[in-house]
C-alpha cells in the first residue's frame, strides 16, 4: 500500500548563542533517524494492513503503532524546536505580539510566566517543557512532555517547545548545568516564530472536537 514519506526538514542554525554547531549536527542527526524510523513503521503498518492483519501478526501491529507515536512525536518536536530558534533573536517577546497578551492575561507577565517555563525544563529527568495554548480558550500554559508522547495534552497547540533532552546540551554543559542551556535557549528564541504559531480561540461554549 503506497503512502507519502517525510522528510527531513533543514534548518540553518549556525551560530546560536551557546549551543554549539556541534551540538546541533549531532541533534539534527538524531532528528533525521526520527524521519527516518517514522517512514520505515509507516511502511511496515502498511505491509501488514495489507494482508489483512491475521491473528498472529496482531501484537507485532500493536506494538509498531505504539512506537510510531514515539517515533512521530520526537519527529515533530524536533521541529517545533528548531523552528523556534534563529541566530541574534532572543531577548523579550515584542510588546504588542499576541504570546506576551496571552502571557499577561495568564500569568500576570513574562518574567512570572518564565520562572515556571523555566522550573519544568530544569526538572530532573529527560523530556521536553512546551508552552501550549488551549484550542477554546486561547489560555497558554506550561507542560512537561516525557519520552515525547507520554505527557502530551490532547489538542494543545505547541507555541513554544524546548528539548532538555540531555543530548541537546551534554557537549556544551555538564548535566548539573542545565540552568545555563535553558538561559541560552532564552538568548536564541524566534519570538516572531512563537507568534506565528498562535491561533485564534474557539467559542468558550465550543467543545475541543467541534
Amino acid at each position: 500500500m503506497a503512502h507519502e514519506s517525510y522528510k527531513a526538514r533543514h534548518f540553518d542554525l549556525s551560530g546560536l548563542n551557546g549551543i554549539s554547531d556541534e551540538t546541533l549536527e549531532m541533534h539534527f542527526k538524531l532528528y533525521e533517524g526520527y524521519v527516518k524510523n517514522t517512514n520505515l513503521l509507516n511502511e511496515e503498518l502498511a505491509d501488514i494492513s495489507a494482508g489483512g492483519l491475521i491473528q498472529k501478526e496482531a501484537t507485532t501491529f500493536a506494538e509498531l503503532t505504539r512506537r510510531l507515536g514515539f517515533e512521530f512525536n520526537g519527529m515533530v518536536l524536533h521541529e517545533y524546536y528548531f523552528g523556534n530558534l534563529a541566530k541574534g533573536a532572543g531577548g523579550d517577546p515584542a510588546k504588542n505580539s499576541s504570546f506576551l497578551k496571552s502571557i499577561e492575561a495568564r500569568f500576570g507577565n513574562y518574567e512570572s510566566w518564565k520562572k515556571q517555563f523555566f522550573a519544568i525544563g530544569n526538572m530532573r529527568g529527560v523530556g521536553w517543557a512546551i508552552c501550549c495554548q488551549d484550542p477554546v480558550t486561547g489560555w497558554l500554559s506550561n507542560h512537561w512532555i516525557e519520552l515525547h508522547q507520554d505527557g502530551n495534552i490532547a489538542g494543545f497547540n505547541p507555541v513554544l517547545v524546548m528539548d532538555v533532552w540531555e543530548h541537546a546540551f551534554l557537549l556544551d554543559y555538564k548535566p548539573e548545568d542545565r540552568p545555563k542551556y535553558i538561559e541560552a535557549f532564552f538568548s536564541n528564541i524566534d519570538w516572531t516564530a512563537v507568534d506565528r504559531r498562535m491561533r485564534q480561540p474557539k467559542s468558550e461554549s465550543a467543545t475541543v472536537g467541534r
